[in-house]
């Protein structure tokens, strides 16, 4: 597969990762520790450095073996955060689930929900898949916030899912199928037909403080 042109809707755009943004990548997940740190994935078996070159080329060599999509977002140009398309399964399955994070600084703009939106479609018109999922821990009301905007449907809470700072956390799952959006996922929002209720949590798994 060959998506090495960006996508673009106003000022947010997705391109494939490079190996040269590994710097930047590094400056801004260290920038912003205390703002992600809450959401990133954890080891269980203890500490894991993080080699931001290592970790771009095993995400393009996944690229190249079809097992995933490394995106930037960027806003006007410059690079705003990651946007990972991973665990691309084809044949009876033909599914993938998207992963995200945006640096502070950018924070407001639409530029997460835009992001998700063209990559949604990326996979949907260019790569054939069937099924888009997006994870969510329930304290994360951005996250569910851009799920809610573009009209992901709620499909259940995953137990102890994700092992996320420090300790094995609970997740929502929501996800979209081709059928649901024949003219895309970006233009659905943009014009206001994404279903408002559809990323609604029934009461029995909305989070217990």
């Amino acid at each position: 597969m060959d998506l090495s042109g960006p996508r673009q809707h106003g000022k947010v755009s997705i391109r494939l990762v490079r190996q040269r943004d590994a710097r930047t990548l590094q400056n801004e997940l260290m920038t912003n520790r205390a703002w992600l740190r809450r959401w990133e994935a954890t080891s269980p078996d203890g500490v894991v450095s993080m080699d931001m070159r290592a970790s771009v080329r095993r995400l393009l060599q996944q690229y190249r073996d079809g097992q995933g999509v490394p995106f930037v977002m960027e806003w006007d140009g410059e690079l705003a955060g990651t946007l990972n398309v991973w665990g691309i399964a084809r044949g009876s399955l033909s599914s993938a689930t998207i992963g995200y994070w945006v640096s502070e600084r950018f924070a407001g703009r639409g530029i997460t929900p835009t992001g998700v939106a063209l990559a949604t479609d990326v996979c949907f018109r260019e790569l054939n898949l069937h099924r888009m999922e997006i994870c969510i821990r329930p304290e994360n009301l951005a996250s569910l916030r851009v799920v809610e905007k573009l009209g992901f449907r709620y499909e259940g809470m995953r137990r102890r899912f994700i092992h996320i700072d420090g300790d094995w956390r609970d997740h929502y799952a929501f996800a979209l199928v081709r059928e649901e959006v024949p003219g895309g996922v970006l233009q659905r929002w943009l014009q206001g037909r994404a279903p408002q209720d559809a990323a609604a949590i029934p009461p029995a798994d909305r989070l217990r403080t």
